[in-house]
C-alpha cells in the first residue's frame, strides 16, 4: 500500500482566516420562543390521567390549551 501523501490527498481545506469567516455557527434543535413553556410536575388521579391519555396523542396539549382558555376566561 502507498505511503499517505497530503499533496495528493488532501481532502481537508486550509484553516484559514479566508475559511474561517465563511463559517457559520450551527442552528441544533428546535429554535428559541418568546414564551417557552415550563416543565412541572403535578399528581393527577389515576382515572383523571387514564381519562385523558385515553382521548389519544395530544392530550397534553389540549389539557393546556383548555387550561389556558380557563385562565384566559377568568374561570380558573
Amino acid at each position: 500500500m502507498a505511503k499517505f501523501d497530503p499533496k495528493i490527498h488532501d481532502d481537508n481545506p486550509p484553516m484559514d482566516a479566508a475559511f474561517m469567516a465563511g463559517m457559520k455557527p450551527s442552528r441544533r434543535g428546535r429554535p428559541k420562543v418568546d414564551a417557552p413553556k415550563v416543565e412541572v410536575k403535578i399528581r393527577l388521579d389515576a382515572a383523571t390521567v387514564e381519562h385523558l391519555r385515553s382521548s389519544g396523542p395530544g392530550w397534553q396539549t389540549r389539557v393546556n390549551a383548555l387550561l389556558g382558555k380557563l385562565v384566559a376566561t377568568g374561570q380558573l
